[in-house]
């Protein structure tokens, strides 16, 4: 009993920690977000993971105290938030994976508003050619052809690039200032699949941590149903019989119901 008890009081400080780290990482993301132009389309998530954070720490608090004085409504109300909150968890892992292929064609179809390229936005631009140098690869879709006869420098290889390389066009703006007859090579890949390939990567180590925290939950919520059915059991049975000690039988007050029969 009191092994089991010692278990569950290091599972839910886990739970404990875990949703600490998960309330502060909360806290910075949205301090860090405060000021982006954007912040409106993130904090319904930041909401979310506020109320998730909180939640489970009340909720862990609430465990602890019921594991430590062995109080059977607060590890109830323990095991009942946390079977909801694994349902919850198994639900949205398993929603993660369906929309996957949704979430692809809506970011695909996003960063083609933005063709073609030598047209998009200053900051749009700026960030894409930081992300082409360092992803090593040439515009979105169809390669430098997105470009059109602006290819930036960005799409240009060095001699630490690893990703293939093709010539570029001699009719593209690569060549505007170019005295020598040296081709000029730039990335032959474009970078939309590089972009899914990130975020698909991202997404899978989101639900496996996300399947990590929810085991743990499941094994707490384990431990947390042994330790009722324990406490149960043993409210059931009850005390065992009081033994009352008499002045009488001490004394030896005591009679001989029947008499010894006589030897023949």
């Amino acid at each position: 009993m009191k092994l089991i008890l010692r278990q569950i009081q290091i599972h839910i400080f886990h739970d404990q920690i875990i949703s600490t780290l998960l309330l502060a990482l909360t806290l910075f993301s949205h301090g860090y977000l405060h000021e982006e132009e954007e912040i409106e389309k993130v904090l319904i998530g930041l909401h979310f993971l506020y109320g998730i954070s909180i939640a489970t720490l009340v909720l862990a608090i609430t465990g602890v105290f019921g594991a430590c004085k062995e109080k059977k409504w607060a590890l109830i109300v323990y095991a009942v938030g946390m079977i909801l909150g694994c349902l919850f968890m198994f639900v949205s892992e398993i929603n993660g994976l369906a929309v996957q292929p949704k979430m692809i064609r809506d970011m695909k179809q996003q960063y083609l508003d933005f063709m073609p390229l030598s047209n998009a936005s200053e900051d749009f631009l700026r960030s894409f050619n930081q992300a082409q140098a360092g992803i090593q690869c040439c515009g979105l879709e169809q390669g430098y052809v997105d470009w059109g006869y602006d290819i930036p420098q960005s799409c240009v290889c060095t001699e630490e690039s690893t990703h293939p390389c093709v010539a570029a066009p001699r009719n593209s703006s690569l060549y505007e200032n170019h005295t020598d007859d040296v081709p000029i090579r730039i990335f032959q890949e474009p970078c939309f699949r590089y972009f899914t390939e990130y975020v698909v990567y991202l997404l899978g180590i989101t639900i496996g941590v996300m399947v990590g925290v929810t085991l743990l939950w499941v094994l707490s919520v384990v431990l947390c149903i042994i330790i009722l059915c324990r406490l149960n059991r043993k409210v059931s049975s009850g005390p065992g019989p009081t033994v009352v000690y008499s002045q009488e039988a001490k004394a030896g007050n005591y009679s001989i119901l029947t008499e010894p029969a006589e030897l023949t």
